[in-house]
């Protein structure tokens, strides 16, 4: 899709572990987004429905019933914005509803600079140059990692592929087999591989990858914990293993990580 990603925030809100909406559904006069750092809620918007956590972005054009629902208590970024280049009606379609970043590290530093805004509201309008450059720096990672791919497509219509996501998120951190999983959702491994991929635009050995390295990387920086320990808790057999994937995604290995990060 060509066209231009640049927005103008108009106004945001920082919210942190919000237990539930004031308002189960309400209507925007711009843009609206809800970008979820953590916890997890139920979305409908026009023909769109789902759940979203982290990763996620949920979308909703102006004068659109936005319905929300809390599934765990929610911190999130709530951006209302104008596009730069407002989108045709068939890219309003297309950018409604949730689309998902795969980059989670380079999102989860770009969410803890947003976050500072929202703590210092008065002090940091919407309008500020470097919020802006923030906002613009979450879409650059939509329109880097969906190519020529409509966004909104990703798997919002393909209910077997969302469940089966699903899945992985609930059981990436203990060790299976994708056959295992093709098998339930009732085909051969190849024909889930390329289903999941036209959904998601990656294979899912790399969306449950990302998940694990994402844990290591948290556990990494945030304890103490021996590298066996993290691989145990991130669905890798050993350290040894661990650290080979690390350095693949990462260009580093995990003491180096470690190093950097841990304060």
């Amino acid at each position: 899709m060509e066209r231009s990603w640049s927005v103008e925030p108009i106004a945001y809100t920082y919210w942190k572990a919000k237990p539930q909406f004031l308002l189960d559904s309400d209507t925007y006069p711009h843009w609206t987004l809800f970008a979820v750092e953590e916890g997890k809620f139920r979305y409908h918007v026009g023909n769109r429905e789902g759940e979203a956590e982290f990763g996620d972005l949920v979308l909703c054009p102006p004068g659109t019933l936005f319905g929300r629902r809390t599934l765990t208590p929610l911190t999130f970024h709530f951006v209302q914005f104008n596009w730069e280049e407002e989108p045709a009606a068939a890219e309003r379609e297309l950018l409604t509803g949730r689309l998902s970043v795969i980059d989670r590290s380079r999102l989860h530093s770009t969410y803890t600079y947003m976050r500072q805004y929202g703590e210092h509201w008065q002090e940091m309008p919407p309008a500020d140059r470097g919020f802006r450059h923030l906002l613009n720096d979450v879409w650059w990672l939509i329109e880097r990692e969906s190519g020529e791919a409509p966004p909104g497509s990703w798997g919002d219509t393909d209910p077997a592929m969302q469940h089966a996501r699903q899945w992985m998120l609930d059981h990436a951190y203990a060790p299976f087999s994708m056959r295992t999983l093709s098998e339930l959702a009732g085909m051969t491994p190849v024909q889930f591989t390329r289903r999941f991929r036209a959904a998601f635009l990656m294979n899912p050995s790399e969306f449950v990858s990302a998940l694990r390295i994402e844990r290591a990387c948290k556990l990494l920086g945030g304890t103490r914990l021996s590298l066996d320990s993290i691989a145990q808790q991130c669905g890798y057999e050993n350290g040894f293993y661990l650290s080979r994937v690390f350095r693949q995604k990462k260009g580093m290995n995990p003491s180096q990580y470690r190093k950097l990060h841990q304060v």
